[in-house]
């Protein structure tokens, strides 16, 4: 099993116009989440929608090795949703994301901020800023900051997923202690 940090960047809100600006992904350790390679950031600005999607493709693998890629993130409808109609505007065979297993913590987030508003990663970790302001970086041609906002956001949300590892097993028996 092969469990990855998983993000993406885009120009905008619309996979039917805005186009995929960065794919990054990361290997953790499936017992603890912590990273055990190097965070990778595939730039279209380096090459192009097309050959970002198809490098990463490779990685992803076939569908049918279903334990190969297991995606952690957060909001990873965001990313399926590009990944998939991305692929298809550059007549490449769809990235189904959820065709294999994942991982998304958005949920948490909503549960610990009380509700969907304040739910973003930058409003419950220290992380700094958001995809506007890598949006903002992009136009204006400033790709070491894009790749800065990237590392931060990968650090703050890998941090985030190790702190919850560590702690989510004890809640199950204080959960177990308590209502069972």
């Amino acid at each position: 099993m092969s469990e990855y940090y998983f993000d993406l960047e885009s120009e905008g809100l619309d996979p039917g116009v805005d186009k995929i600006t960065t794919i990054q992904y990361q290997k953790l350790g499936f017992n603890t989440g912590k990273p055990v390679s190097e965070l990778v950031i595939l730039k279209a600005w380096e090459s192009s929608e097309k050959q970002i999607l198809e490098e990463f493709a490779k990685v992803f693998g076939p569908e049918e090795e279903k334990w190969s890629f297991i995606s952690t993130g957060y909001n990873l409808h965001f990313e399926e949703k590009f990944l998939r109609e991305r692929c298809i505007a550059n007549a490449l065979p769809p990235i189904m994301l959820f065709s294999k297993p994942s991982l998304d913590l958005h949920p948490i987030g909503i549960l610990m901020a009380g509700g969907f508003k304040g739910s973003g990663l930058d409003k419950i970790t220290g992380k700094e800023g958001n995809g506007l302001q890598c949006l903002n970086h992009y136009n204006a041609k400033e790709y070491d900051k894009v790749t800065d906002y990237i590392k931060q956001e990968a650090a703050e949300y890998l941090r985030f997923y190790v702190w919850l590892r560590q702690r989510m097993p004890k809640l199950m028996t204080e959960f177990h202690v308590d209502c069972l």
